[in-house]
């Protein structure tokens, strides 16, 4: 990054891949979300190669304008480097339409499109986002739109849905974190329709509350869709699904959707489809039913407390496998989180699609106040058990596996046997004394299995990043978040929340010292 003024006004010169724009500080831009960028880069070369437009040559080149290629809206562009990008790194693009609602940040775009020398490609647009879309649902539909917002992406989604062509691409984030992860799970209905949960597996929860979201506009419209690929990263989320006609698809969703009883004590969690899919025996037609029965007691039957409802969430699979190996083999070298984007896909083709969500290795031990087992150990019971087991990109130390609690729970104990709690943790009441009371249905074996190890690792892949930078995150609206003052309003409210100390206090801890 370059920094030159011009006038009293600071200019700063902004690098990313192939791109390089100017910004004077007014117009948002994220260094961290570089990870984002790329991805998606990766995303729509791998998409273009496999879902090209009839007519398009497989030798059209970057940065060339291919009359049959797709269209892309970028409907919040600020300082427009994606778009840029897009037009810089992915092949087959007609055009791109880099949108935003702010004059100041519209100006920066058009001038960063004529010093990349994009001009062909990208049009800047100055509009509402949403208005936008709407001008779009009936005619002029768009191959890929991209909605990037500063927090939540709600209000796009119904007019986004319909903007969109047949099979083409949406690409979603989300920043609100603490809202979907379980901080506020009234705003997060009133958001997007679903009750979030504090839950150790609460990123993977706000990716499917993302996309029933989407799932739910989509089938206002005779639409459905499918996911390709659903990312929790840093401080935000980001899926990449497809959107595809057909009212009758959209009467199997119900049978893609869940509750989650999540049990207050032991962090256990149990899901409850909204619909069942059967074959009519007759025709051998699909039926669809409703669940006739409740899948959990009024109290947790591993250590009887109360249960927390959440959802409803999406349970069906929140990746394509098939289209991630093809992102895999489509990462531009260039890149400079390429390492990252190959390390997060692996550890996506290794986890298991289904049972939804998943526990984590520091919960189960701090549930029963035992020493924490080595994650090969656990693993390896889960697996010599029958049953199988992934980590997930989400959380470095998930268990995500198809045993039920039952099992997992047995396992703890038969770690307890060897690596007792404390008498004093003991207490009546608690989780640790319900689930260390009851015996284990049978002995499971600790030895190494051979594939507790998984491939990733195995390959010293980078597969979860540490944090990128000091007081990293969403950034604040409107500002370039880079340069010497970037992260300013991060550094003031570090330790905002702790009480400062008073001056009675410190002269009673002086008193209690003499």
């Amino acid at each position: 990054m370059d920094t030159r003024t011009i006038g009293d006004t600071p200019v700063q010169t902004i690098n990313e891949g192939l791109a390089s724009v100017k910004t004077s500080g007014k117009v948002f831009y994220n260094p961290v979300q570089e990870f984002n960028r790329d991805l998606s880069i990766s995303v729509l070369t791998a998409f273009v190669t496999n879902y090209k437009t009839d007519g398009v040559s497989d030798a059209a080149n970057v940065g060339i304008k291919c009359d049959n290629g797709i269209t892309v809206l970028e409907a919040l562009s600020a300082t427009g480097l994606r778009s840029i990008r897009y037009a810089k790194e992915v092949p087959r693009i007609k055009e791109i339409i880099a949108n935003d609602i702010s004059q100041k940040a519209v100006e920066s775009i058009r001038e960063n499109v004529v010093d990349n020398k994009v001009e062909d490609l990208v049009t800047p647009s100055h509009n509402d986002a949403i208005m936008l879309l709407h001008q779009h649902k009936r005619q002029n539909q768009f191959s890929v739109i991209d909605l990037d917002p500063y927090g939540c992406p709600s209000i796009f989604l119904d007019s986004a849905v319909q903007a969109v062509k047949e099979g083409g691409l949406l690409l979603v984030t989300a920043t609100d974190m603490a809202v979907l992860a379980g901080n506020s799970p009234e705003t997060c209905y009133s958001k997007y329709g679903s009750i979030s949960l504090r839950i150790k597996s609460c990123h993977e929860v706000a990716l499917r509350i993302l996309l029933q979201c989407i799932e739910a506009h989509a089938n206002r419209y005779g639409r459905y869709i499918e996911p390709l690929l659903s990312i929790s990263a840093d401080f935000y989320i980001r899926v990449f699904v497809r959107i595809f006609d057909g009212a009758h698809k959209c009467k199997y969703t119900l049978s893609k959707l869940s509750l989650v009883y999540h049990c207050t004590g032991c962090d256990s969690f149990v899901l409850q489809p909204l619909g069942v899919v059967k074959k009519n025996e007759k025709n051998n037609q699909d039926k669809f039913c409703l669940p006739t029965n409740v899948p959990v007691n009024t109290k947790c039957e591993h250590c009887d407390h109360t249960y927390h409802v959440g959802g409803p969430i999406w349970s069906a699979p929140i990746h394509n496998k098939y289209f991630v190996n093809e992102v895999l083999n489509n990462i531009p070298k260039h890149l400079k989180t390429a390492q990252r984007i190959q390390g997060v896909l692996n550890v996506i083709l290794e986890e298991l699609e289904e049972p939804p969500l998943y526990y984590t290795l520091e919960r189960l031990s701090g549930t029963l106040h035992l020493e924490t087992p080595p994650m090969l150990i656990i693993r390896s019971a889960i697996l010599n058990a029958g049953y199988k087991v992934s980590y997930t990109h989400c959380n470095k130390s998930s268990i995500k596996t198809n045993a039920p609690g039952r099992v997992i729970w047995d396992i703890m104990r038969c770690w307890s046997t060897n690596h007792p709690v404390s008498k004093k943790r003991m207490v009546e009441g608690t989780p640790v004394y319900s689930i260390l009371s009851k015996k284990s249905e049978k002995e499971y074996s600790f030895e190494l299995h051979p594939e507790a190890t998984p491939v990733s690792k195995k390959s010293g892949l980078v597969r979860f990043q540490a944090n990128p930078l000091p007081f990293w995150g969403p950034g604040i609206r409107a500002t370039a978040m880079v340069g010497d003052e970037k992260l300013t309003k991060s550094r003031r409210n570090q330790g905002k929340r702790k009480r400062e100390v008073s001056e009675e206090k410190v002269e009673f801890q002086q008193d209690n010292v003499q």
